[in-house]
């Protein structure tokens, strides 16, 4: 009989992956020098050009945050790894710290000319972390070495599967659409994270 592997070591390596995500994100956020700014109203007006690296940081923030409850959610799913589902996992993980370059991109460019292809990289960022998520529920329904703990677990993983499938297509439309419409793609993309918010939170082992 095949040893039965904890998801422990996983967990912890995968929650220090997503911490550190998190904490990087605030070093984008700084004042120019003291030296720069000599009176109140120059120190206000630094403030405002500060506004799109502070909404990026927000929206990186919440949607790694919503990642993580949605990741810490699956892991309740198995009893055990395999090697497909560490790798897919890997590639999800990939995915988040990649998050914050594109949504930096999204807030500097979101409201200029050039916005097109931050939405774009955005949106197919997404779809990449769609794929992860294909890919982890494919390896824990593998027949041949099931890492479920139940069968009520390998149903949620099914359906996780298939919503993964729904979202590598609307990321990839999206990624596509951007360049016509990409104010209106950016906050599609951006609403989606409420709907995998409550996805994730309405998971039940």
């Amino acid at each position: 009989m095949e040893e039965k592997k904890s998801t422990t070591r996983l967990e912890a390596f995968c929650d220090g992956v997503f911490a550190i995500a998190l904490t990087l994100l605030i070093i984008d956020i700084k004042l120019p020098s003291t030296e720069d700014i000599h009176t109140t109203s120059e120190f206000w007006h630094a403030l405002h050009h500060l506004l799109p690296t502070i909404f990026a940081f927000l929206l990186s923030f919440i949607t790694i945050l919503i990642t993580w409850v949605n990741h810490h959610s699956a892991l309740k799913l198995v009893r055990k790894t395999s090697s497909h589902f560490i790798y897919a996992n890997g590639l999800l993980l990939l995915s988040v710290v990649i998050v914050p370059f594109p949504t930096s991109l999204l807030g500097e460019f979101v409201l200029t000319d050039h916005a097109e292809p931050a939405v774009a990289l955005y949106s197919g960022v997404f779809a990449l972390q769609a794929l992860a998520w294909v890919l982890i529920s494919k390896a824990a329904l593998d027949p041949a070495n099931p890492l479920a703990i139940n069968e009520k677990a390998a149903a949620i993983g099914r359906v996780n599967q298939q919503r993964g499938y729904y979202a590598i297509v609307l990321y990839s439309v999206c990624a596509i659409v951007a360049f016509w419409f990409p104010l209106s793609i950016a906050i599609l993309v951006a609403l989606t994270w409420v709907v995998w918010l409550v996805f994730g939170i309405s998971i039940k082992e």
